[in-house]
């Protein structure tokens, strides 16, 4: 948490995992931690619930479970104000099945029964707690027949729509939207638009825009001024020799130099201050992943050394400016 305070980070975000049988009481001790750690940071602790897709909530049972857990940390964490619900609902990796027998949308109609039985819950721990739907990944192929079927969220956004049109709800999903914008590998920039494909980057923000209007347009979700959350992004340093001994396994990814993250990330933070409903950039991570598998996207390596990048990230936190 200091050095998401000496970055000017605003925010953290902390993750809470679902599980059939899960306790909330087992698993707030070091969420405790980190919220206070936060606090005495300044810095705001928000939270993540979700699961991985051997625990998709399908059932009644399973998303009042779900529900109930992450209705129960909130209660227990008064310092968290805002919360994610779910993670990347459109990837098999975090949700299954993603299409039924027909080759239609199964994830997006089951996700909305999940969010609007969390969010239901989590008001009655408190009105005022932000709920953050979708959190989708960028990319999907929309293929029934893949090997690992996946959405877009182009798709996903307009099927999560018709599943909440046809629910008959008269209550919102979500106070808050939020996707994840990495790029297709960490050499393509922020800046680089995908007006002819169902990806979605953070330079799609009218395409974006269009598509929630479109899905939720004259139902009792807001969408005119529905938050937009850019909940993850993130541009993977390579390791140079003097950091390699904080440092296990191989890479598997393209890599940049630190110069390249500094900028890209500049370019980011401009692009969201200049989109008017745009309410916050995430930048995962804070500090390198350990395992060269992960992510190597923080503004320090993973022995909390600082990278070349940090100084200038840290002062377009500071002042954001639209640049567009």
């Amino acid at each position: 948490m200091k050095l998401a305070q000496d970055a000017n980070f605003r925010s953290v975000l902390l993750s809470a995992v679902w599980k059939r049988g899960a306790r909330a009481e087992a698993d707030l001790p070091p969420l405790r931690r980190a919220v206070k750690a936060a606090v005495a940071a300044a810095v705001q602790p928000m939270l993540t619930v979700y699961q991985f897709s051997s625990s998709t909530p399908l059932s009644d049972v399973d998303r009042s479970a779900f529900a109930a857990y992450a209705a129960a940390i909130a209660r227990a964490l008064p310092d968290v104000h805002v919360v994610f619900v779910g993670n990347e609902p459109n990837l098999n990796l975090f949700w299954q099945p993603q299409f039924d027998d027909s080759g239609g949308d199964a994830a997006a109609k089951s996700y909305e029964q999940l969010l609007a039985t969390t969010y239901d819950a989590l008001k009655q721990v408190d009105t005022s707690l932000t709920v953050v739907g979708g959190n989708l990944s960028p990319r999907g192929e929309d293929d029934p027949s893949s090997s690992r079927p996946t959405h877009s969220p182009t798709q996903f956004i307009r099927d999560l729509g018709a599943a909440y049109r046809s629910s008959g709800r008269d209550r919102p999903l979500m106070d808050e939207f939020s996707i994840h914008v990495y790029g297709e590998s960490s050499a393509i920039p922020p800046t680089l638009a995908h007006p002819k494909t169902t990806s979605i980057g953070i330079a799609d923000y009218d395409k974006l825009e269009g598509l929630l209007r479109e899905a939720f347009g004259g139902t009792a979700q807001p969408v005119d001024r529905l938050p937009i959350d850019y909940g993850e992004y993130g541009v993977e340093t390579t390791i140079p020799p003097s950091e390699q001994d904080a440092y296990s396994g191989k890479e598997v990814v393209r890599t940049v130099d630190e110069a390249t993250q500094a900028r890209y990330y500049t370019q980011a933070i401009s692009l969201a201050a200049c989109q008017k409903n745009v309410r916050m950039l995430i930048l995962f991570h804070v500090l390198d992943e350990q395992p060269l598998q992960g992510l190597q996207s923080g503004l320090y390596y993973a022995d909390g050394k600082p990278k070349a990048s940090l100084d200038q990230v840290r002062g377009d936190i500071e002042h954001p400016s639209c640049r567009s």
